[in-house]
């Protein structure tokens, strides 16, 4: 008995042993390189507006890594075959020596949405088993590595949403010719799935696209591919998702011989250069759901639209803008049954009292269509919820019905009636860029969105405004209100954007006005006087902060150094006065990309260290803290983007959208600020823009500049800089326009080609300047002159001299030689 109890305790004991060891597959090395790879990056979350999850941080040593979140392994080996850190707050460069490399097993690596910035390494073509690889939405540039096309079991590549780019060459089909993207391209054979879009890619298509037998989906919408559409990418069997929008593509469209069988359901060609007519064999893409044809030039000629009439699986068909001199009948859809968005904005269109249009279509967008009706045949469209019937040229009363449909929540007219503002489930109104004039109507308290941008609006901003409790964005920028800012703003709880720029608002800023909610707040270019109010302290998440060109007087408000997360401070053309800087009050601004304090009164000296604590515009710290563009309202199809007036390369210029990202600039011109430029002013490699004219600063211009490897605008002048232009400036390779005039500088300018290029307006009032651009010669340099003319005389009368002298010993050997000639000849002869 004893026997046996011993017995069923070692078998128990011995399978427990086994149970650990096959709890821990984890190898060694594999566990070692994704610590290494762990701690190549910082995490942290970079965007407030995206989710991100910390997966790495729950990885540790001595522990199973096959357990590890986002980490599969291979069951049988313990390789590491996936790894899915999307999303993961990730911030660094993904260097060539990456210990993420010597993972060469990896099947699958999901690294977008991540702040994975610099290039993308040849290395990454060590992975030979890859079979997805995605980066998408991080913030890599530079070209695609060649090495990618030695990853031949890849079928699935998604590089959408970075910076890469690519140069093609002048024409496609020679295969020596062709580019390294290109080149890739062809070799990935087992590609079923490629997403190339929103890069700076350029070149044309390979011709043989049908080397990519096996692709479902290629998306390369949103780069600068140029030339025609090879026929071979239609005749790829298993191709169901073709997007080349908003590309450079030109010429009419050869599809070939394309066969009704054709598994191609998404055809986006929008937006791109082609003309001619539309091919009619699309009408045998029988399996379309969406097709985008927007823009096509067809030369003011004739389109048969009754080859869309084929097309009966359509849910989404844009023909907007054709340029054709066609009127369609809108009936012609109407049997398309399951159309849900229909856009034909620019077609001339003829629309029947009796027309009966399918009752699903949820979007319908007809702007400049010459309407003059209102179409009656949106009385039965229940599902409608977007419309757009803008720039037409409809008269007479607004059909009573339109008041009631159950859906509708976007509407863009060129007129507003008073219907609009009775529909109970309006939520987004944009009606910018039009020409409404007179006061704005009583809205709704659904509303939840309100663009009336760059009207004619006029009078007082109505105190009606203020019981819209639900308001999230409010823009009335570019109209004609005066008066003051109505101080029932108060009751705004949830406002996110404000924006009441270029109007004619006087009095003074109202104190306690604004919602901690707020991200962004534009009251630029208006009459507004008195302080900055400090209640803006508490807004945590601003973004934008933008009150240029008005009649504040104030001092430089230091409490801003707490709001983390502002990017642009634009305090432009005010009356703001004193110091910039106090040792109380050290400035720290993490995030800021944009710092215009120009046009006012600032005064005082700016310690060595000053601009030590600017991380965003560091590519040290920026690498760890980029945080995506300013937010940028989109309201379904209709836009608002913040802006502002910047001065770059001596030119005022409007700043809107996307710029932000790209011109970090630092514009303290136009003040009384002195001492020396901070030295610390070098660290800021990411500055593209730096204009510190109009002031007293002194000293000598700090070499530290040289640093600064992405700037292209540099305006130091008007102040009293003495000491030479720093040479080591001919090193900033995009430095484009600079201006150091008006100053005491001396010695030669520097003879990098860049600086050489500026017009000698740039170096003007400089007297001890000299050199090229400006025609006086520096001593030395006359000296070296004068000393090469004299080197090269000499030369030249050597020269001639050691001709003469060849002259002479030719002379001398000839007489000789005919003599010795004439006896050897006689003696052979005797």
């Amino acid at each position: 008995m004893m026997t046996v109890i011993w017995s069923l305790c070692l078998i128990f004991g011995l399978s427990n042993s086994i149970l650990v060891i096959a709890k821990d597959l984890c190898l060694p090395d594999q566990r070692d390189a994704l610590l290494e790879f762990k701690n190549e990056f910082y995490v942290q979350e970079f965007d407030p507006h995206m989710n991100c999850e910390k997966a790495t941080e729950t990885w540790r040593n001595k522990t199973d890594c096959c357990s590890w979140n986002r980490v599969s392994c291979d069951p049988k080996t313990g390789k590491v075959v996936e790894l899915d850190l999307m999303s993961s707050c990730l911030n660094g460069p993904l260097r060539s020596n990456s210990s993420l490399f010597r993972l060469q097993h990896l099947q699958s690596l999901e690294l977008s949405s991540n702040n994975i910035s610099g290039i993308l390494p040849d290395s990454i073509g060590n992975l030979k088993y890859l079979r997805s690889l995605s980066f998408r939405s991080c913030y890599l540039f530079g070209k695609i590595p060649s090495s990618l096309g030695s990853l031949s079991y890849l079928t699935h590549l998604d590089l959408s949403y970075n910076d890469f780019t690519s140069e093609g060459p002048d024409s496609g089909g020679n295969l020596n010719r062709l580019t390294d993207f290109q080149l890739v391209l062809l070799n990935l054979s087992s590609l079923t799935w490629i997403d190339l879009g929103s890069n700076q890619l350029k070149g044309m298509l390979p011709s043989n696209m049908s080397s990519l037998p096996k692709l479902v989906s290629f998306d390369i919408s949103e780069n600068s591919f140029s030339g025609s559409i090879p026929s071979s990418l239609f005749m790829i069997p298993s191709l169901i998702v073709l997007d080349l929008r908003r590309n450079d593509f030109s010429g009419p469209l050869e599809i070939g011989n394309i066969s009704s069988h054709s598994e191609l359901g998404y055809l986006y060609m929008g937006e791109n250069n082609f003309n001619g007519p539309i091919p009619g064999s699309i009408s045998k893409l029988v399996g379309l759901r969406d097709l985008s044809l927007s823009f096509w030039n067809t030369g003011r000629g004739i389109v048969d639209f009754s080859i869309f009439l084929h097309l009966k699986s359509l849910c989404s068909l844009d023909l907007s803008y054709l340029n054709t001199r066609s009127m369609v009948d809108l009936s012609f859809f109407s049997h398309l049954m399951s159309l849900d968005e229909l856009d034909l904005s620019g077609i001339n269109l003829k629309i029947s009292s009796t027309l009966s249009f399918p009752s699903a279509t949820g979007t319908l967008i007809l702007a400049s269509c010459n309407i003059v009706e209102f179409p009656k045949f949106l009385e039965n469209q229940t599902s409608l919820f977007y419309l757009d019937i803008s720039a037409n040229h409809i008269e007479g009363q607004v059909p009573q019905w339109l008041w009631s449909l159950p859906e509708l929540q976007y509407v863009n007219i060129s007129q507003v009636p008073e219907w609009l503002w009775r529909l109970p489930t309006l939520s987004f109104v944009n009606i910018a860029q039009n020409s409404f004039s007179g006061e704005l109507p009583m809205l709704p308290n659904s509303i939840y969105s309100f663009i009336a941008s760059d009207n004619q609006f006029s009078g007082e901003i109505p105190r009606t405004v203020c019981e819209l409790v639900s308001l999230n964005t409010l823009v009335l920028s570019n109209n004609k209100f005066s008066g003051s800012i109505p101080r029932c703003f108060e009751n705004f709880k949830t406002i996110s954007i404000l924006h009441l720029r270029n109007n004619s608002l006087s009095g003074v800023f109202p104190k306690e006005i604004i919602s901690e909610t707020l991200t962004s707040l534009d009251v630029g270019h208006n009459w507004l006087s008195g302080q900055l109010p400090k209640h803006l302290i508490k807004c945590t998440d601003l973004e934008f902060l933008n009150v240029e060109d008005n009649r504040i007087n104030d001092k430089f408000p230091f409490w801003l150094r707490s709001l983390s997360n502002l990017q642009i401070l634009v305090l432009r053309s005010n009356e703001f006065y004193g110091p910039i800087f106090s040792l109380e009050d050290s400035l720290s601004f993490p995030k800021l990309r944009i710092f215009d304090i120009s046009e006012n009164r600032f005064t005082g000296v700016l310690p060595s260290d000053y601009f030590a604590g600017w991380s965003a515009m560091s590519s040290v710290v920026d690498i760890f803290d980029t945080t995506p563009q300013v937010h940028i309202l989109g309201v379904f199809q209709g836009y608002y983007h913040n802006s502002v007036v910047l001065t770059n390369k001596g030119l005022n210029m409007e700043l809107v959208g996307s710029g932000f990202t790209i011109y970090k600039t630092i514009d303290v011109s136009g003040n009384r600020l002195e001492g020396d430029i901070p030295e610390s002013i070098g660290i800021l490699k990411e500055l593209i823009v730096l204009n510190m004219s109009n002031n007293a600063f002194t000293g000598h211009i700090p070499p530290s500049l040289s640093n600064l490897s992405n700037l292209q605008s540099l305006d130091l002048s008007q102040n009293r800089l003495s000491g030479s232009i720093p040479p080591e400036l001919g090193k900033l390779t995009f430095l484009e326009w600079m201006n150091f005039s008006y100053n005491r500088l001396e010695g030669p300018i520097p003879q990098a080609t860049q600086i050489q290029s500026q017009n000698s307006s740039s170096f003007a009032e400089n007297p001890g300047l000299c050199g090229a651009p400006f025609l006086n010669k520096c001593g030395g340099e006359e000296e070296e002159e004068e000393a090469t003319k004299q080197e090269e005389d000499e030369d030249e009368e050597k020269e001639e001299k050691d001709q003469v002298f060849s002259w002479i010993a030719a002379a001398i050997g000839y007489v000789p030689g005919v003599f010795c000639g004439l006896t050897i000849a006689h003696i052979l002869t005797s």
